[in-house]
């Protein structure tokens, strides 16, 4: 059980939003997947950027967002970059692509 009916409420709100666009992405015709990737996507990235950069290490090389530990804060990179890299890259390397990672990091992060 959510711990407050509001984050209930964003929770839902979030998962079924989610669960919309990766609906539309995989079994959508060609306009609802081209909406997808030309709509969503990039407010996908933004919002993981967003959350990344709130888990940016300090000059100590730790996470400055994650809870403080009885030794000081959790090492970086915390369980939120952990997370998105095993989502996403690991993943990503098991499937062959047409772009060079450094191409799409590049995009993904205006560089």
């Amino acid at each position: 059980m959510s711990s407050s009916p509001i984050f209930g409420q964003l929770e839902t709100s979030l998962a079924d939003y989610l669960t919309d666009i990766t609906y539309r992405a995989r079994f959508g015709d060609e306009h609802a997947v081209a909406s997808v990737a030309r709509f969503e996507l990039p407010r996908l990235v933004e919002a993981l950027k967003a959350v990344l950069d709130e888990h940016s290490p300090d000059e100590y090389g730790r996470c400055s967002r994650c809870r403080v530990r009885r030794f000081g804060r959790a090492p970086a990179p915390c369980r939120a970059y952990l997370t998105a890299h095993l989502c996403l890259v690991v993943t990503e390397e098991e499937t062959p692509e047409d772009n060079p990672a450094s191409v799409r990091r590049q995009v993904a992060f205006g560089n």
